[in-house]
């Protein structure tokens, strides 16, 4: 039967002697290509900053340690999203509360500041699936209501919001280098993008037990760095990512043209630039289809089926969190189909034309 994977890591020649190379040198950790690498994030992105640590969680973690989140402290933030990206806050003794999604899956920014109380501290939009969400108003609410903007940009490497780069618009970014993102370095992996030098600074001390030099510790920090031979990986990555997004984004681009008759695509909005870390279609007969592709062979998705303010270790530290109409529908109607940077399009057309035997049939 014909096999078609839900994601697939871009590998190459250039990458396995990235690999080699560094496994050559003799330097492991935080040498000279995660140097390089962060430089060339940096650039990328359009920040002076990035900071590489061990994972997205050990990164955000990371964060708010520099930032002083303290208990008792609420952040904003969408319920649906991976659930890292509200684990972090928790474990400082921070609030997630949760807002209810627009129709991009990101985040409601009309329903942000109703949610604002004296113990709001910031907002963490989630450009979710790699359609970014609303920055300008995000950021125009974080203005007026003295609240620092974190961009959750685990999945949107690339995706630009009106003509520029996630992950530069707020106080800082999160990546997440994991091997289904766009950007992989083959394993976990993180990164925190920032124009604040003082708080990069802080944050490179803490991901290396509070060090500036080998012996002198300024402060009391973890063990949540990066090694050399992600690093080299994700060098080679960078450079092919942006001739990947753009396959993605014709694969998207396919997908809607052929199948937008019998279920809900994925809308782009004007001022987006979607990278489709993940290609999401709705349908209430969602649980049905989903066995009739795998049938065919075809490997989907569903992210994510339980909404964090459904999960069970939320709802047993919080008995009053609020209904989410939007979020409670789409989890039991999303589907993610198989996207990733170098998918065959006749794969594609296999998937429409086995999405269209469901509902023909």
């Amino acid at each position: 039967m014909r096999k078609i994977p839900l994601s697939r890591v871009f590998l190459n020649e250039e990458v396995r002697a990235a690999a080699l190379r560094a496994l050559e040198s003799g330097s492991y950790i935080l040498g000279k290509e995660c140097e390089a690498f962060e430089s060339e994030l940096a650039t990328y992105i359009g920040t002076k900053h990035a900071v590489l640590c061990s994972s997205w969680t050990a990164g955000g973690f990371l964060l708010h340690k520099a930032m002083g989140l303290k208990p008792g402290d609420e952040i904003l933030v969408p319920s649906h999203t991976a659930f890292p990206t509200i684990e972090p806050m928790i474990h400082f003794g921070a609030r997630p509360v949760f807002i209810d999604i627009d129709e991009t899956y990101c985040l409601d920014v009309d329903l942000l500041e109703a949610s604002i109380t004296p113990r709001t501290v910031g907002i963490l939009p989630v450009h979710i699936y790699g359609h970014p969400a609303n920055l300008d108003r995000v950021l125009e609410i974080g203005r007026k209501r003295n609240l620092w903007v974190i961009e959750d940009c685990a999945q949107a490497h690339g995706a630009r919001f009106k003509d520029e780069r996630v992950g530069a618009a707020g106080v800082a970014g999160m990546f997440s280098f994991f091997p289904s993102k766009n950007l992989t370095v083959m394993g976990d992996g993180g990164c925190i993008t920032t124009n604040d030098s003082a708080l990069a600074e802080d944050v490179r001390m803490l991901r290396n037990h509070g060090r500036k030099s080998k012996y002198v510790h300024d402060m009391v920090g973890y063990n949540l760095r990066f090694n050399e031979i992600q690093a080299a990986i994700g060098r080679v990555e960078l450079r092919n990512l942006d001739r990947l997004n753009e396959h993605r984004r014709r694969v998207a681009a396919h997908y809607t043209e052929r199948v937008s008759r019998v279920v809900q695509t994925p809308p782009e909005k004007q001022w987006a630039s979607s990278v489709y870390h993940m290609y999401v279609i709705r349908t209430e007969r969602r649980d049905e289809l989903a066995k009739h592709l795998q049938t065919k062979g075809i490997s989907i998705g569903i992210h994510y089926p339980l909404a964090n303010h459904q999960q069970p270790a939320i709802t047993k530290l919080y008995p009053d969190l609020p209904t989410l109409p939007r979020t409670e529908q789409v989890v039991n109607e999303i589907l993610s189909l198989p996207i990733y940077g170098e998918l065959p399009m006749e794969d594609v057309d296999y998937v429409c034309d086995a999405v269209l035997e469901f509902f023909h049939s």
